[in-house]
């Protein structure tokens, strides 16, 4: 399987900015990588990404992805991006659960589960995040919290299962400096895959990746785990000699 290395550019960016960024990575990318490569945009940039994906050859090998879904499929629902409009703006990816939307606006185990069910009836694939807080962790309820936050999203999407990917995002190590060793990370990942495993016989092609600050020093360590098939890159997505050190460390 290959692995998966997306970027969330988060709330940053500007149209020169994003420009720039995106333009030094077609030069990084000159020759294909034998990874696949997501950047998960804010959605008011994702008409500009896609041209300048049209514009540039290299960039072909790039992923468009939203940040965000409704889990409604349109109606009077000020604010929201419906996961059809999103496929219209050329969307493969859609992150849903994001920590900082658990966190920040509420989002329940089952808002999640319907989002990522909005994302695949519109053939968007849901990159879903898990993840524990450090209290969670402390606690000792890591493998019961992430659990069941799957759990919900294979309750709604059962049939389908196979066709999303997974991010594991320690909360504790998110944008902190803080990461899980590989070895933390890894125990996760391992218990995340057995989840799937009992809940599809097409779990091999579900992609786990690890999203708790995986930056250009340590993704090589973390890329070397078993079952960790890629990053979800938070901050080293917007500097491009760091991106393409991590990409280059994926293959």
């Amino acid at each position: 399987m290959k692995k998966l290395i997306a970027g969330n550019w988060k709330m940053n960016g500007s149209l020169a900015a994003n420009e720039a960024l995106l333009g030094a990575l077609a030069q990084g990318l000159a020759v294909k990588p034998a990874c696949e490569v997501a950047v998960c945009v804010p959605a008011p940039y994702l008409a500009q990404v896609q041209a300048l994906k049209s514009a540039k050859p290299a960039l072909s090998a790039i992923d468009l992805g939203a940040q965000d879904v409704s889990a409604q499929a349109s109606g009077a629902y000020t604010g929201e991006v419906s996961a059809a409009m999103l496929k219209e703006l050329g969307c493969r990816y859609a992150i849903v659960g994001h920590s900082e939307r658990r966190q920040y606006h509420g989002e329940s185990d089952a808002l999640v589960a319907d989002k990522a069910r909005a994302a695949l009836a519109s053939g968007i694939t849901p990159i879903v995040c898990v993840g524990e807080t450090l209290a969670e962790r402390e606690a000792g309820h890591t493998e019961e919290v992430v659990k069941r936050q799957l759990a919900a999203v294979i309750h709604a999407n059962g049939h389908c299962i196979s066709e999303i990917v997974v991010a594991y995002e320690p909360v504790w190590a998110i944008g902190t400096g803080k990461t899980a060793s590989p070895e933390e990370a890894q125990a996760v990942h391992t218990v995340l895959r057995a989840q799937l495993k009992a809940a599809t016989d097409q779990s091999a092609r579900v992609k786990i990746l690890y999203g708790g600050s995986m930056n250009a020093a340590n993704a090589a360590t973390l890329l070397a785990q078993p079952d960790i098939d890629g990053g979800l890159i938070g901050g080293a997505s917007l500097k491009a000699a760091d991106f393409l050190t991590i990409i280059a460390a994926a293959q």
